[in-house]
């Protein structure tokens, strides 16, 4: 009888550590909005996980352009425009090749993210066995990516 509830223990014990550690899905790892400035750029929180700080902080900045142009921005103070900027339906698959490229490591999106707005405790972590998940304050330059977007015949003016 001992053995069987020492067993059932462990086993409730080891149940109750994965359930621990799984709750961070239910998070909230939405892109919020923070505030916009004068020059029609918009400050994000976004959220991003990676194999280490590094890597989840760059996908921070993919993740907060990608929301800018495909999805827009319905999360935080409302200040942010919720229209994407493209408003094509499958527009990401449509435009694979000109992506890919995009967003590629070192790609052209670093051009249209910055992180001044980046204050202490703008970052938040949590941690798993293999990854790091961050939340990061980035930038993104909405009029210049516009532009660009323009200026490349992925959308009209």
């Amino acid at each position: 009888m001992k053995k069987l509830i020492l067993t059932l223990g462990i086993a409730f014990a080891s149940f109750s550590l994965f359930a621990a550690n799984s709750t961070e899905a239910y998070y909230n790892s939405e892109t919020e909005c923070l505030g916009v400035e004068l020059d029609g750029s918009q400050t994000l929180r976004v959220w991003a996980t990676g194999r280490n700080k590094t890597d989840a902080i760059e996908q921070c900045k993919k993740n907060a352009v990608n929301e800018v142009i495909f999805k827009g921005v319905r999360g935080g103070n409302g200040g942010c425009n919720t229209k994407p900027l493209i408003n094509e339906v499958n527009a990401q698959e449509k435009y694979s090749y000109y992506f890919n490229n995009f967003f590629k490591d070192k790609g052209e999106y670093k051009k249209y993210v910055s992180t001044e707005d980046t204050r202490t405790l703008t970052r938040k972590r949590s941690r798993r066995a293999e990854q790091v998940k961050y939340g990061y304050t980035v930038r993104v330059l909405r009029a210049e990516l516009q532009q660009r977007l323009i200026d490349d015949g992925i959308i009209k003016p």
